[in-house]
């Protein structure tokens, strides 16, 4: 049994989410939420709210026990980006991508 949470177009890049799911991968519940928290980044904080879902969502859906739930998979998808313009010297333009990202984190149950 899995339960999973998704967080979509949130205002993130998808390389900076990246670096952070890596930390999480394969890690118990509580011990992935201490390393969201002492995390320093915007991506940490929205990570940390998607596995708090994914978390209620084991526990009141599936009725599954938060104690040995870990993170099975996590995927940082890329968004749709916003394009933006900004003056440059000598008449020109300068493109800025303002890029989303789609969190999804999928939890199962430890067995054993």
């Amino acid at each position: 049994m899995e339960a999973k949470a998704v967080a979509r177009y949130v205002r993130v890049t998808p390389t900076k989410v990246r670096l952070i799911a890596d930390l999480i991968r394969d890690k118990n519940v509580d011990q992935a939420l201490s390393i969201l928290k002492f995390t320093p980044n915007k991506g940490a904080r929205v990570l940390e709210k998607v596995l708090s879902s994914a978390i209620a969502n084991a526990e009141h859906n599936y009725d599954m026990d938060v104690n040995v739930l870990y993170v099975a998979k996590t995927y940082i998808d890329e968004g749709p980006t916003l394009k933006r313009w900004r003056s440059k010297a000598m008449g020109r333009v300068g493109r800025i991508r303002k890029r989303t990202s789609h969190i999804t984190v999928v939890l199962q149950e430890r067995e054993g």
